[in-house]
C-alpha cells in the first residue's frame, strides 16, 4: 500500500469529515473549524492519500520552535496500516526543517494504542491534566525531542 502525504486542502475537507465519523471521539466538531484552520498562519495540516482517497490526517500550531499536534485522526477502514505513523513522521520532517525543536500532543489516559504509538515514535510522557476532556477524563501529556541538523 502506497501512503503519500501532502498538504490538507479545501477539497479534502468532506472525506476529513468522514474520516471524523469513524472516530470514537470526534477530533472537531465541526469541518467548519478545520477548515478555518487551513487559514491559520501558525497551522500546518496534513493528509493521507492512499489510491486518490484520503484515509487519514493531523496537524500541529507551531509557535516561537515549539509545535503542538492538534489532532491526528485514521479512518477505522485503514487503522493499523501505518497511516498515522506516516503523518508523525511528516510533521517531525516539517518541524526539523523549521527549527523546531519540540513537538507536543495530549492524548486521552484511556487511548493506549495512540499512546503506544506515540511512545514508539519517541515521545515521552512529560505531564497530566485532570479532567481535561468534556467527558472529565485525564489527558496525558507528551512530547518529542526534534533533531536539528
Amino acid at each position: 500500500m502506497d501512503i503519500k502525504i501532502e498538504y490538507l486542502k479545501e477539497e479534502h475537507l468532506p472525506f476529513i469529515e468522514e474520516i471524523d465519523n469513524t472516530c470514537p471521539h470526534k477530533p472537531w466538531s465541526s469541518v467548519n473549524e478545520l477548515k478555518k484552520e487551513l487559514e491559520n498562519p501558525i497551522a500546518s495540516y496534513f493528509v493521507a492519500v492512499v489510491d486518490g482517497k484520503p484515509v487519514g490526517y493531523g496537524g500541529y500550531w507551531w509557535v516561537m520552535f515549539e509545535a503542538e499536534i492538534t489532532n491526528i485522526a485514521t479512518h477505522k477502514d485503514y487503522r493499523k496500516m501505518g497511516i498515522a505513523t506516516k503523518i508523525i513522521e511528516k510533521m517531525v520532517e516539517k518541524c526539523a526543517e523549521t527549527s523546531t525543536s519540540l513537538l507536543h500532543l495530549e492524548v486521552r489516559e484511556s487511548n493506549e494504542s495512540a499512546i503506544n504509538l506515540y511512545k514508539k515514535m519517541g515521545f515521552v510522557q512529560d505531564g497530566f491534566r485532570k479532567n481535561y476532556y468534556n467527558n472529565k477524563e485525564h489527558a496525558i501529556l507528551m512530547t518529542k525531542e526534534i533533531e536539528i541538523d
